[in-house]
């Protein structure tokens, strides 16, 4: 998906100096998400984890990556999440639903590791 927004620049970004602007946004925005950022709450930036990160993989194995490994642990978030949908009966997503007058939706999309 990065790699088509990249390439598609719908933002018309100034790309001349191969800046990756996409990229950088999608990392930090998976770090903010891995580090604190939740849905229900106003994001002000402040991490809850400040000193490392460690992720354990579904075979077990533990990484560990400190305060100043940030461009790796973003790298590792980015080649090893995609993007997935709840399920619509439990959460509720796809109904219309009328408020106001005015008809709605809900959508739902899930950030998960491979």
């Amino acid at each position: 998906m990065v790699k088509i927004i990249e390439e598609e620049n719908p933002l018309k970004f100034d790309t001349t100096n191969k800046h990756l602007f996409y990229s950088y946004k999608i990392k930090r925005f998976l770090a903010d998400i891995a580090l604190g950022m939740m849905p229900s709450k106003v994001w002000t930036g402040e991490y809850d984890a400040t000193g490392g990160y460690l992720i354990v993989k579904s075979d077990g194995e533990i990484l560990c990556y400190h305060i100043y490994n940030k461009n790796e642990f973003e790298n590792y978030l980015l080649a090893n999440t995609k993007l997935d949908t709840a399920s619509s009966s439990r959460h509720g997503f796809g109904d219309i639903y009328e408020e106001n007058g005015e008809l709605y939706f809900k959508l739902n999309l899930q950030i998960r590791f491979k």
